[in-house]
Protein backbone atom coordinates (compact mmCIF):
# COMPACT_ATOMS: atom_id res chain seq x y z
CA UNK A 1 0.00 0.00 0.00
CA UNK A 2 1.56 3.51 -1.38
CA UNK A 3 1.95 5.85 2.32
CA UNK A 4 -1.42 7.40 3.12
CA UNK A 5 -0.06 10.95 3.48
CA UNK A 6 1.08 11.08 -0.03
CA UNK A 7 -2.56 10.78 -0.82
CA UNK A 8 -4.25 13.80 1.30
CA UNK A 9 -2.67 16.13 -1.45
CA UNK A 10 -4.30 14.73 -4.50
CA UNK A 11 -8.09 14.32 -2.95
CA UNK A 12 -9.48 17.19 -4.35
CA UNK A 13 -7.92 17.15 -7.70
CA UNK A 14 -9.63 13.67 -8.18
CA UNK A 15 -13.24 12.60 -8.23
CA UNK A 16 -14.48 9.98 -5.74
CA UNK A 17 -11.53 9.26 -4.18
CA UNK A 18 -12.70 7.98 -1.13
CA UNK A 19 -15.84 5.52 -0.40
CA UNK A 20 -17.28 3.08 1.77
CA UNK A 21 -17.77 -1.05 1.60
CA UNK A 22 -20.24 -3.06 3.31
CA UNK A 23 -19.36 -6.44 5.06
CA UNK A 24 -18.31 -9.85 3.05
CA UNK A 25 -21.39 -11.36 3.87
CA UNK A 26 -24.11 -8.43 2.50
CA UNK A 27 -21.76 -7.96 -0.12
CA UNK A 28 -21.85 -11.93 -1.19
CA UNK A 29 -25.94 -11.80 -1.15
CA UNK A 30 -26.05 -8.17 -2.52
CA UNK A 31 -24.35 -9.83 -5.90
CA UNK A 32 -24.93 -13.11 -6.02
CA UNK A 33 -21.17 -14.10 -5.47
CA UNK A 34 -20.54 -17.71 -6.82
CA UNK A 35 -17.09 -17.70 -6.13
CA UNK A 36 -15.88 -15.44 -2.83
CA UNK A 37 -12.01 -15.95 -3.50
CA UNK A 38 -12.08 -12.53 -1.61
CA UNK A 39 -11.86 -11.47 2.21
CA UNK A 40 -12.82 -7.78 3.87
CA UNK A 41 -14.02 -6.23 6.29
CA UNK A 42 -16.61 -3.17 6.21
CA UNK A 43 -14.50 0.21 5.73
CA UNK A 44 -15.36 3.52 6.16
CA UNK A 45 -12.51 5.13 4.00
CA UNK A 46 -11.13 3.05 1.62
CA UNK A 47 -8.45 5.09 -0.03
CA UNK A 48 -6.92 4.53 -3.71
CA UNK A 49 -3.76 1.91 -3.75
CA UNK A 50 -5.80 -0.09 -1.48
CA UNK A 51 -7.08 -3.64 -2.27
CA UNK A 52 -10.55 -3.29 -2.52
CA UNK A 53 -13.79 -5.79 -3.46
CA UNK A 54 -14.11 -6.23 -7.16
CA UNK A 55 -17.01 -8.28 -8.72
CA UNK A 56 -15.98 -10.20 -12.01
CA UNK A 57 -17.36 -12.57 -14.65
CA UNK A 58 -15.63 -16.05 -14.55
CA UNK A 59 -16.68 -18.95 -16.76
CA UNK A 60 -20.18 -17.18 -16.46
CA UNK A 61 -20.41 -17.27 -12.95
CA UNK A 62 -19.73 -13.98 -10.53
CA UNK A 63 -16.40 -14.47 -8.60
CA UNK A 64 -15.25 -11.80 -5.70
CA UNK A 65 -11.94 -11.27 -5.85
CA UNK A 66 -9.32 -8.38 -4.12
CA UNK A 67 -7.77 -5.73 -6.88
CA UNK A 68 -5.42 -3.10 -6.35
CA UNK A 69 -7.44 0.31 -7.14
CA UNK A 70 -5.64 2.58 -8.98
CA UNK A 71 -5.21 0.38 -12.78
CA UNK A 72 -1.35 -0.64 -13.69
CA UNK A 73 -1.57 -1.05 -17.07
CA UNK A 74 -0.64 -4.40 -18.45
CA UNK A 75 2.19 -2.54 -20.23
CA UNK A 76 3.49 -0.60 -17.21
CA UNK A 77 5.49 -3.85 -15.95
CA UNK A 78 3.76 -4.10 -12.56
CA UNK A 79 4.72 -0.31 -12.34
CA UNK A 80 1.45 2.20 -10.77
CA UNK A 81 1.65 4.82 -13.20
CA UNK A 82 2.23 8.30 -11.76
CA UNK A 83 -0.47 9.82 -13.25
CA UNK A 84 -4.04 9.06 -11.00
CA UNK A 85 -5.69 5.55 -12.69
CA UNK A 86 -8.83 5.78 -9.98
CA UNK A 87 -11.25 6.89 -12.31
CA UNK A 88 -11.57 6.64 -16.34
CA UNK A 89 -13.72 9.05 -17.98
CA UNK A 90 -16.27 7.83 -20.01
CA UNK A 91 -16.10 10.38 -22.50
CA UNK A 92 -12.52 8.63 -23.44
CA UNK A 93 -12.27 5.03 -21.90
CA UNK A 94 -12.39 3.59 -25.10
CA UNK A 95 -9.29 5.27 -26.50
CA UNK A 96 -7.25 6.33 -23.75
CA UNK A 97 -4.11 4.27 -23.73
CA UNK A 98 -4.00 2.94 -19.98
CA UNK A 99 -7.71 1.46 -20.46
CA UNK A 100 -8.60 0.60 -24.30
CA UNK A 101 -7.27 -2.34 -23.81
CA UNK A 102 -9.16 -3.36 -21.09
CA UNK A 103 -11.94 -2.14 -22.95
CA UNK A 104 -11.28 -3.73 -25.99
CA UNK A 105 -10.90 -7.30 -23.57
CA UNK A 106 -13.60 -7.15 -22.44
CA UNK A 107 -12.15 -6.85 -18.71
CA UNK A 108 -15.12 -5.20 -17.39
CA UNK A 109 -16.01 -5.68 -13.67
CA UNK A 110 -17.66 -4.12 -10.53
CA UNK A 111 -16.35 -2.22 -7.63
CA UNK A 112 -18.37 -2.45 -4.67
CA UNK A 113 -19.53 0.12 -2.60
CA UNK A 114 -21.41 1.18 0.26
CA UNK A 115 -21.47 5.01 -0.30
CA UNK A 116 -18.52 7.41 -1.40
CA UNK A 117 -17.52 10.61 -0.34
CA UNK A 118 -17.20 13.91 -2.45
CA UNK A 119 -15.85 17.40 -2.01
CA UNK A 120 -17.69 20.86 -1.88
CA UNK A 121 -15.93 24.19 -1.98
CA UNK A 122 -18.18 26.44 -0.26
CA UNK A 123 -18.62 30.08 -0.25
CA UNK A 124 -15.94 30.63 2.55
CA UNK A 125 -13.06 28.39 0.30
CA UNK A 126 -13.53 26.00 2.55
CA UNK A 127 -13.92 22.15 0.90
CA UNK A 128 -16.96 20.32 2.91
CA UNK A 129 -17.26 16.20 2.49
CA UNK A 130 -19.92 15.22 1.72
CA UNK A 131 -21.21 11.53 2.17
CA UNK A 132 -23.63 9.94 -0.84
CA UNK A 133 -25.49 6.66 -0.76
CA UNK A 134 -28.35 5.54 -2.43
CA UNK A 135 -31.89 5.58 -1.11
CA UNK A 136 -32.80 1.94 -2.93
CA UNK A 137 -30.03 0.02 -1.90
CA UNK A 138 -27.21 -0.40 0.68
CA UNK A 139 -25.16 -2.11 -1.85
CA UNK A 140 -24.27 -1.14 -5.10
CA UNK A 141 -21.20 -0.96 -7.60
CA UNK A 142 -19.40 1.28 -9.36
CA UNK A 143 -18.69 0.48 -13.01
CA UNK A 144 -15.06 -0.66 -13.82
CA UNK A 145 -12.22 -2.19 -15.66
CA UNK A 146 -9.27 -4.44 -14.03
CA UNK A 147 -6.24 -5.43 -15.83
CA UNK A 148 -3.14 -7.56 -15.22
CA UNK A 149 0.34 -6.26 -15.22
CA UNK A 150 3.54 -8.50 -14.79
CA UNK A 151 6.47 -7.31 -13.67
CA UNK A 152 9.88 -8.12 -14.64
CA UNK A 153 10.28 -11.30 -12.15
CA UNK A 154 7.38 -12.30 -13.21
CA UNK A 155 4.68 -11.23 -10.06
CA UNK A 156 1.21 -10.10 -11.47
CA UNK A 157 -0.78 -7.03 -10.39
CA UNK A 158 -4.61 -7.31 -11.04
CA UNK A 159 -5.81 -3.82 -10.35
CA UNK A 160 -8.86 -1.86 -11.34
CA UNK A 161 -10.10 1.76 -12.30
CA UNK A 162 -14.06 2.72 -11.69
CA UNK A 163 -15.71 5.01 -14.45
CA UNK A 164 -17.25 8.33 -14.18
CA UNK A 165 -19.70 10.56 -16.20
CA UNK A 166 -21.30 14.00 -16.53
CA UNK A 167 -22.74 14.65 -12.72
CA UNK A 168 -26.70 14.79 -12.20
CA UNK A 169 -28.35 17.65 -10.75
CA UNK A 170 -27.59 16.31 -7.31
CA UNK A 171 -24.20 15.83 -7.31
CA UNK A 172 -23.30 18.82 -9.64
CA UNK A 173 -24.46 20.87 -6.81
CA UNK A 174 -22.03 18.96 -4.52
CA UNK A 175 -18.75 18.11 -6.39
CA UNK A 176 -18.06 21.72 -7.67
CA UNK A 177 -14.41 21.61 -6.95
CA UNK A 178 -10.95 20.22 -8.43
CA UNK A 179 -9.64 19.40 -11.87
CA UNK A 180 -12.47 17.54 -13.26
CA UNK A 181 -15.43 19.30 -11.19
CA UNK A 182 -19.35 18.52 -11.88
CA UNK A 183 -18.75 14.63 -12.23
CA UNK A 184 -20.18 11.21 -10.74
CA UNK A 185 -19.11 7.58 -10.80
CA UNK A 186 -20.98 5.43 -12.93
CA UNK A 187 -23.16 3.52 -10.92
CA UNK A 188 -25.01 0.99 -12.04
CA UNK A 189 -28.24 -0.50 -12.29
CA UNK A 190 -28.93 -3.82 -10.39
CA UNK A 191 -30.66 -5.14 -13.57
CA UNK A 192 -27.36 -4.16 -15.48
CA UNK A 193 -25.13 -6.05 -13.36
CA UNK A 194 -24.83 -8.98 -16.23
CA UNK A 195 -24.90 -6.62 -19.51
CA UNK A 196 -21.50 -4.97 -17.80
CA UNK A 197 -20.12 -8.03 -16.70
CA UNK A 198 -20.32 -9.87 -19.67
CA UNK A 199 -22.43 -8.67 -22.05
CA UNK A 200 -21.69 -7.02 -25.91
CA UNK A 201 -19.70 -4.15 -25.76
CA UNK A 202 -22.93 -2.50 -27.29
CA UNK A 203 -24.61 -3.75 -23.98
CA UNK A 204 -22.22 -2.99 -21.64
CA UNK A 205 -21.86 0.83 -23.09
CA UNK A 206 -26.00 1.37 -22.47
CA UNK A 207 -25.25 0.27 -19.15
CA UNK A 208 -23.19 3.65 -17.81
CA UNK A 209 -26.30 6.18 -17.33
CA UNK A 210 -26.68 8.90 -14.66
CA UNK A 211 -27.94 7.24 -11.50
CA UNK A 212 -31.83 9.39 -10.76
CA UNK A 213 -30.63 12.17 -8.45
CA UNK A 214 -34.05 11.21 -6.30
CA UNK A 215 -32.84 8.04 -6.01
CA UNK A 216 -29.58 9.53 -4.03
CA UNK A 217 -29.10 10.91 -0.54
CA UNK A 218 -25.97 13.20 0.46
CA UNK A 219 -25.13 15.24 3.40
CA UNK A 220 -21.96 16.82 4.89
CA UNK A 221 -19.86 15.19 7.52
CA UNK A 222 -16.51 15.54 9.36
CA UNK A 223 -13.15 16.57 7.55
CA UNK A 224 -12.09 13.61 9.38
CA UNK A 225 -12.56 11.84 6.38
CA UNK A 226 -9.78 13.25 4.63
CA UNK A 227 -7.04 11.63 6.55
CA UNK A 228 -6.54 8.05 5.14
CA UNK A 229 -5.90 6.52 9.06
CA UNK A 230 -9.47 7.94 9.94
CA UNK A 231 -11.49 4.24 9.14
CA UNK A 232 -14.44 3.78 12.01
CA UNK A 233 -18.46 4.20 11.89
CA UNK A 234 -18.38 7.80 13.17
CA UNK A 235 -17.15 8.61 9.57
CA UNK A 236 -20.65 8.65 8.23
CA UNK A 237 -22.12 10.77 11.02
CA UNK A 238 -24.16 13.66 9.71
CA UNK A 239 -22.65 17.38 10.53
CA UNK A 240 -25.02 19.40 12.99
Amino acid sequence: MECAAALVGVLYRIMCGRYVTKDQAAVERAFSIVKPWWRFDQSYNVAPSQLVPVVRSAAGEREGVMLRWGLIPFFARGIAPKYSTINARVETVETAASYRGPWKRGQRCIQVAAGFYEWHLAADGKKQPFFIHLADREVFGFAGLWDRSFAADGVATESCVHITMPANALMRDIHNTGNNPHRMPAILRSEDYDAWLSGTTDEARAALVQYPADLMVAYAVSTRVNTPKNNDASLLDPLN
